[in-house]
């Protein structure tokens, strides 16, 4: 079962691969460059903000990273 953290940390891992920060990612795939802060993954709330699977395409599109890789990271 995929948990929250671990698709948070998987973002993180490939960031950091590629010499990013969580910001950078975003900024490289043409999101705004908070989408993948720390602080936007709970809502004020308190329930889980998952990122959608457009944004994950556009991460590994501009990354160059498989979708395996990024399931690695996992």
């Amino acid at each position: 079962m995929l948990r929250h953290s671990d698709i948070w940390h998987a973002i993180d891992r490939l960031a950091a691969r590629y010499n990013m920060s969580p910001s950078g990612l975003a900024r490289r795939a043409g999101l705004d460059p908070t989408t993948f802060n720390k602080s936007k993954r709970i809502t004020r709330e308190g329930k889980q903000r998952w990122p959608n699977t457009e944004s994950l395409a556009k991460i590994l599109d501009a990354t160059g990273a498989s979708m395996a890789e990024f399931v690695g990271e996992i």
